[in-house]
């Protein structure tokens, strides 16, 4: 990895809920956690525009047990895995996961393979194809164990889906979520 960012791990998670159950998040993360459109959007008028995208790895892999279940995928079916840090100012705000069966990645849909520093959620909530299901929310570990706020929910582009998982870092903890 390119950063010194203890990377969490959702993909670990199996223990999600929907919002429908009351959180118990900190005050400040709690509309970051439950808005329900574009975290890209929020994220670039927090940083008033100075937001950019690290990928930290895209690669075909092994689903985790909780994504594998959400997805309803054979444990050994390959996805294609992109873990990207959202920044604001250089700063790492949030971790986010992507799992995209090989399924997704055809037709039209192709190109996700090939979006590298773009954001993720500005072609997803552009595309005319897209619905998402209901937000669920756990609490996840890092690497250096300390348990993290995330989101997570399963996309679909013309109803094939896909998996993103959004971990909140320690540094949006100062940053006022966008009115």
């Amino acid at each position: 990895m390119i950063t010194d960012t203890p990377q969490p791990r959702p993909e670990q998670t199996l223990h999600w809920r929907t919002l429908e159950h009351p959180i118990q998040a900190p005050r400040h993360l709690r509309r970051w956690l439950t808005d329900e459109g574009s975290l890209t959007r929020l994220l670039k008028r927090a940083s008033r525009g100075r937001f950019s995208v690290r990928v930290l790895r895209q690669e075909y892999g092994r689903p985790g047990a909780g994504e594998t279940v959400a997805l309803g995928l054979n444990p050994r079916q390959s996805v294609l895995i992109r873990e990207v840090l959202l920044c604001g100012a250089g700063e790492p705000w949030v971790y986010a996961r992507t799992v995209i069966p090989a399924t997704t990645l055809r037709g039209r849909h192709r190109t996700l393979k090939l979006i590298g520093s773009r954001s993720l959620g500005s072609l997803l909530f552009n595309d005319p194809g897209m619905r998402r299901d209901p937000l669920q929310i756990a609490r996840v570990d890092n690497a250096r164990g300390e348990r993290l706020w995330a989101r997570r929910s399963i996309f679909h582009l013309d109803d094939k889906p896909l998996l993103v998982c959004e971990v909140f870092l320690p540094a949006l903890e100062g940053i006022q979520y966008p009115a």
